[in-house]
């Protein structure tokens, strides 16, 4: 029995902005600095926390992260090679979507002081109790716009064991090793301080796409026009946005695109919406296919 994200879900939403249009992101592995070697991989566990926490939020469109996007590439790659059958369910290349957020970061410091009690643990067939005591983990996040490898933001979390509000409890392979009841991992100190430091960096992730740009592109244009984001993405019925005309000021001498000049068309109101599409009429103006759509 697993049991993933309570309130911490509860407490991302209080943050979250409603009706929030979502953007694909994924999660670099976090690289364990502080050189502390415990009952389960630190960096490992704390990605897989993080992944699985981003998607829980629903504010976001969560990739694999790079191991399970290679995976996925080598069975694309082995489907290709004719040595397996092919047919509608041989998964097709060309098709992968990417991320336009990346988020890495480095466990800098990791403290934990423990007190034994009875309990049902073990890591690696040896038997633990469970603990009490005080965990800590100080924590460097990352936001990174994958088109340009620019930090777009940073910021540095304490993450505690004892803050109120912040329990997750993660248990089996994931964590490299560490197995045993979800009762028992829950009195894992390092492990609590792990996913309050997962709360206030969903939290601090949450607030910083204020300043990423949302934007569309008019796949279909005429009696129906239609555009290349849907439910997926948080486009909902009732929805306006602005099309038009995208001018890059691009740097001569870099070639990095400075700013983006837009010459607004027309305007659209969506009136129908799928997972990867959204169905609009006209309000304004005259759109055609191929334009870039802002949210109003």
């Amino acid at each position: 029995m697993k049991r993933i994200l309570l309130l911490l879900v509860l407490a991302v939403s209080l943050y979250a902005a409603d009706g929030n249009l979502r953007y694909t992101i994924t999660v670099e592995k976090f690289k364990n600095q502080a050189g502390w070697s415990g009952r389960w991989n630190v960096g490992d566990g704390f990605t897989t926390m993080m992944t699985n926490a981003l998607h829980e939020s629903d504010q976001f469109i969560v990739l694999g992260d790079a191991e399970m996007r290679n995976a996925a590439m080598a069975e694309q790659d082995l489907a290709t090679s004719g040595r397996v059958a092919g047919g509608k369910k041989a998964p097709k290349t060309g098709r992968l979507t990417p991320a336009q957020l990346l988020v890495r970061g480095s466990i800098t410091h990791v403290e934990n002081t423990t007190k034994k009690s009875s309990g049902r643990l073990s890591f690696k067939g040896v038997s633990l109790g469970k603990s009490g005591g005080k965990g800590e983990v100080n924590i460097t996040f990352y936001l990174v716009d994958s088109e340009t490898g620019q930090v777009k933001a940073s910021t540095e979390v304490v993450g505690q064991s004892g803050r109120s509000g912040m329990s997750v409890g993660y248990h089996g392979s994931k964590l490299g090793g560490l197995t045993g009841d979800l009762a028992g991992f829950e009195k894992d100190n390092v492990g609590k301080a792990c996913a309050d430091a997962v709360g206030q960096g969903i939290e601090f992730l949450v607030k910083q796409l204020e300043d990423v740009q949302w934007e569309a592109t008019v796949i279909m244009a005429g009696n129906n026009i239609i555009l290349n984001r849907g439910s997926r993405e948080g486009v909902k019925v009732g929805d306006t946005f602005v099309a038009g005309e995208i001018e890059e000021l691009v740097d001569p001498d870099t070639g990095e695109v400075l700013d983006y000049d837009m010459t607004i068309v027309g305007e659209l109101e969506v009136t129908k919406v799928k997972e990867k599409v959204a169905y609009c009429k006209l309000v304004s103006g005259n759109v055609e296919k191929g334009m870039t759509v802002f949210p109003k």
